[in-house]
């Protein structure tokens, strides 16, 4: 009964150090008789007891990893606090085993070096304005030593940038003199275009204006012209038909008729000017238009 319980924990134990399930997104390292021999995927997997061993296992996630805080000094001599988080992932399990001994401290104290490298070239002012290419920078160069270490660097991001408390109070003076700086010079841009606006319209108010005098004024001459030759009309048409008239019979007698009682009624107005008599001064003419008149006005014996 014991050897068949003795049996059954070594059948046991033997089973249990064959099979090995690998999860997915997994890899094992396996060493023959201590050395790299394969490496286990995910899945069933078989392993020789005593003579192969699981010696690591590696997760194929991407690993977020923190980047402690860390005093950088810039171009300008100015202290900047930064701290960030690395995303890597590892590609050879091989080489994340066997190409160094504790890669995430590795890829950690690296990231801290290239990043005082980096905001060394940089004054503060650059520094905040180009995060982009700092994370960049900070990527390639780990991602080119990493590649010794079975990991590939996915991306660096700068969590948090801080300067010292006298250098943020400058930095909000500055701001607040340029924001004012601003105000002000939108205030002024606002007064210029508000004296451009009333110029324009003032002339445009003096070229309107000037436009409806003018065409009040070409109405006005063209109304005038339209009544000088209307008059023209009805009195040329007036004196064509007096010409027809005095064409017809009798009309010369008419029209000498008419000429002997104005010349008459003109000579009773002079007459009574001033209350003194006026004499004409050839009383021949004016017997003459007399006779003319009492002529015409002589009854005709029919012949």
């Amino acid at each position: 009964m014991e050897i068949a319980l003795i049996l059954a924990v070594i059948a046991a134990i033997f089973i249990v150090r064959t099979f090995k399930i690998v999860p997915q997104q997994n890899a094992w390292v396996v060493e023959k008789l201590g050395k790299y021999d394969r490496t286990l995927t995910p899945g069933l997997k078989f392993v020789l007891p005593f003579i192969e061993r699981v010696a690591y296992k590696h997760s194929l996630k991407e690993v977020p990893l923190d980047v402690p805080s860390q005093v950088c000094i810039t171009k300008d001599n100015t202290q900047l606090q930064v701290d960030g988080i690395i995303y890597f992932q590892v590609t050879d399990p091989m080489r994340a085993s066997y190409g160094s001994s504790n890669y995430v401290f590795a890829i950690t104290q690296l990231a801290q070096t290239l990043l005082r490298s980096v905001i060394g070239k940089m004054e503060l002012d650059k520094t905040f304005e180009e995060r982009d290419q700092i994370n960049a920078s900070v990527v390639n160069a780990l991602d080119e030593a990493a590649a010794n270490w079975g990991v590939k660097v996915l991306r660096y991001e700068i969590k948090d940038l801080t300067p010292p408390a006298e250098i943020l109070r400058s930095m909000q003076a500055q701001i607040t003199a340029e924001r004012e700086k601003r105000a002000l010079i939108a205030a002024s841009e606002g007064r210029k275009q508000e004296q451009i606006n009333i110029a324009t319209g003032e002339r445009e108010a003096f070229i309107a204006r000037s436009e409806g005098q003018r065409q009040a004024e070409i109405n006005n001459a063209q109304g005038e012209a339209a009544a000088i030759t209307t008059v023209a009309d009805a009195t040329a048409d007036a004196i064509r038909k007096i010409a027809e008239a005095i064409r017809q019979p009798g009309g010369m007698e008419a029209v000498n008729l008419k000429v002997a009682e104005k010349a008459v009624e003109a000579y009773g107005q002079l007459a009574k000017t001033n209350n003194t008599m006026i004499v004409p001064g050839n009383m021949t003419e004016l017997s003459a238009l007399i006779g003319t008149a009492m002529t015409i006005l002589k009854p005709r014996t029919p012949q």
